[in-house]
């Protein structure tokens, strides 16, 4: 009898067990599905933002230390992605978000930019993937809190380090960072800085989003 007894709570333990453990497997399957739609979208922005410089500075060359920061922070943001750390890569991709605020500060200044369709798909484009890694985040972020959860919980804790699960870090957009910045433009017969200025007399015009952070 004492026999039945043993084998059935080793049947019990080794069924737990395995629950246990698949279910930190679909956990952290899950975490890595959702980072690899935020990795998309961050290489998707990457790839806007060259252009998006290159037709600013067709209207606005003298702006080079706007044009130099941006390129740097996409440089530093796409290095801090090779390494898959969301602790590196959401500062990097922070510093990048404030520096295309920047650019469309300066997109602000030289309201003919409205009428030039590049610019405007571009723009566009951009602040639609920003919405589409906004979700990815929070999907993310949801799926990490409760893989790391389950990695804390008995039994689970048990079992993780020694199949080799491990916590996953979050991927935070800094607050400043979240509000949509407006891009106004004034009459599109006006050009350059001084036209605008001027253009702010009257009514202000509708303009476009620009990017959000990541």
């Amino acid at each position: 009898m004492a026999l039945w007894i043993v084998i059935v709570v080793l049947v019990v333990v080794l069924v737990l067990a395995v629950l246990a453990y698949n279910g930190l497997v679909r956990r952290r399957n899950r975490t890595q599905e959702s980072w690899s739609q935020i990795d998309v979208e961050l290489k998707r922005r990457h790839d806007l933002i060259p252009n998006l410089v290159e037709t600013v500075k067709g209207y606005a060359s003298h702006e080079r230390e706007t044009f130099e920061a941006v390129t740097n922070a996409r440089a530093a943001a796409v290095s801090a992605g090779a390494t898959g750390d969301p602790a590196n890569i959401a500062p990097a991709e922070n510093a990048l978000s404030a520096s295309l605020r920047s650019l469309f500060a300066v997109a602000e200044n030289y309201p003919q930019l409205r009428a030039v369709e590049s610019f405007v798909q571009l723009q566009e484009q951009l602040t639609a993937t920003e919405d589409k890694l906004e979700f990815a985040r929070r999907y993310y972020n949801t799926s990490a809190r409760d893989y790391n959860i389950a990695l804390q919980t008995f039994p689970r804790n048990l079992l993780a380090e020694s199949f080799g699960f491990h916590p996953v870090g979050f991927f935070e957009a800094d607050e400043s960072d979240r509000a949509v910045p407006k891009v106004q433009f004034g009459d599109t017969t006006a050009s350059g800085p001084s036209a605008a200025s001027g253009a702010q007399d009257g009514p202000p015009q509708p303009g476009h989003s620009g990017p959000p952070t990541g």
